[in-house]
């Protein structure tokens, strides 16, 4: 180890020694052409490598039953945060909607959630128009959206 180190030394610290001592280092000519070629080799050897291992990974998730993408009989149909380490999922088991809390390490079932069809789900109603639809209502004159009745 300390060999290596002292040679590593030297040849840094004393080029001519490394080269050996009647001997100059060679003169290399910058090349274009050269440069080029072996970029786009290096390029084409990194991108099959990339390539190589998609295919290995993909292989390898189609026969291992855990990682098959889309699972067929348990979805998460969507996540709402609440806070840091509180959230609701919404999950279908079996073609049953499940809603579960999950806090801090803990997930429990809070409701059976009766089956939605496609026309029966209700849209969210803080949806917030772009700027440019509103504008084109205020200017064609049927104007902003008038605020909800005050109550007291």
């Amino acid at each position: 180890m300390k060999q290596c180190t002292v040679s590593g030394a030297v040849t840094v610290l004393l080029p001519a020694v490394a080269w050996g001592m009647g001997t100059s280092p060679p003169t290399d000519s910058f090349s274009l052409l050269s440069s080029l070629f072996q970029m786009g080799a290096a390029l084409v050897l990194v991108l099959g490598l990339i390539l190589l291992v998609y295919y290995g990974a993909t292989r390898l998730m189609h026969r291992v039953p855990a990682l098959r993408p889309g699972s067929r009989y348990i979805r998460v149909i969507e996540v709402r945060p609440l806070e840091p380490r509180k959230s609701l999922i919404l999950v279908e088991v079996g073609g049953e909607y499940l809603l579960l809390a999950s806090s801090d390490g803990n997930l429990s079932l809070v409701k059976q959630v009766a089956m939605l069809e496609e026309g029966d789900i209700i849209e969210d109603s803080n949806v917030k128009l772009p700027f440019a639809t509103v504008f084109k209502r205020f200017k064609s004159g049927s104007g902003a959206p008038e605020p909800p009745p005050r109550t007291v």
